[in-house]
């Protein structure tokens, strides 16, 4: 269904003004399309710009988690990083519930979320970090989101700093599982699968609409094809993480070819501008590759 829709769809689309107006958009699409990498390349699709694009990609990885975060972002990084090592947010005791105290310096769309996935320590063992994360709504007294400066690239896309200080957390706020290993390793995939889904969504619009090469809608279709697929599998599995650098090829080679020569030179100008964006976390994921080869063999 989602390969009809993304070929007879109409490519006339009105201007997305904030984050907002996405996300209003792409929520049309929660009761058409049951499948998130559906949802992420229909919201790519009607995507101006390939910040929201991502936009749809990652709100649609998100309710690969869990259906109900429409609007919400995973808070990780800090000072030193996301690696477990690198987390100092804690996560104490305090009667009946718990109380979230720390840091978070690169918060992705936390100032338009309505809930946060903070990702925090409840102490440690030796060099072990023992990672939970706590669901709470973001406007939670204690909790404070400032945006950072746009980036160079991509920049309706907004990224905050955020604070907590003292903020008390239910304990049926806390997740099931190590928020490491249930939550967060297997999300750097999932985002990768729905994000780049929703990027090549958009490229198929763009495709049809500014008439590129019918090759180019061919290959995009194809690989979105294939991360529905990769999108089923465990988002830990060697296999799983070996197929979506495949998909990743198609979409470098998707991203050096698309000229929009027949498109205004606005439209190419942000094209060229946003394309950095696919080569975010290339060394992780690089990392993360020649992992899955070792241990497929």
């Amino acid at each position: 269904m989602i390969l009809r829709f993304l070929i007879d769809e109409d490519t006339s689309i009105a201007p997305l003004e904030s984050v907002g107006a996405c996300y209003e958009r792409v929520a049309a699409f929660d009761a058409r399309f049951a499948h998130p990498v559906d949802r992420a390349a229909a919201g790519g699709f009607v995507a101006d710009r390939i910040g929201y694009a991502f936009v749809a990609g990652y709100r649609a990885a998100l309710s690969n988690l869990d259906p109900s975060l429409s609007r919400a972002s995973l808070c990780a990084s800090e000072t030193g990083g996301a690696h477990p090592r690198a987390i100092e947010t804690t996560l104490r005791p305090d009667g009946d519930a718990l109380v979230l105290d720390g840091e978070k310096t690169f918060a992705t769309l936390a100032s338009a979320a309505d809930v946060l996935l903070v990702v925090a320590s409840r102490g440690r063992d030796g060099e072990r970090n023992h990672l939970q994360i706590a669901r709470i709504p973001s406007k939670r007294e204690g909790i404070t989101i400032r945006d950072r400066d746009p980036i160079a690239f991509a920049p309706e896309i907004p990224h905050a700093r955020v604070t907590f200080r003292g903020v008390r957390v239910e304990p049926s706020e806390i997740l099931e599982g190590d928020g490491y290993t249930r939550w967060l390793k297997p999300f750097r995939t999932i985002e990768d699968v729905h994000v780049i889904a929703a990027w090549l969504g958009h490229v198929v619009r763009l495709v049809r609409a500014h008439d590129e090469p019918r090759p180019l809608l061919e290959k995009a279709l194809a690989a979105i094809a294939a991360l529905r697929t990769i999108g089923d599998e465990d988002p830990l599995d060697p296999a799983a993480h070996i197929a979506l650098a495949g998909v990743l090829g198609v979409a470098a080679e998707l991203a050096a070819t698309l000229t929009l020569a027949k498109a205004d030179e606005a439209i190419r100008t942000r094209w060229r501008r946003d394309l950095p964006l696919l080569a975010v976390a290339s060394t992780a994921r690089s990392a993360r590759l020649e992992a899955a080869h070792r241990r497929s063999r």
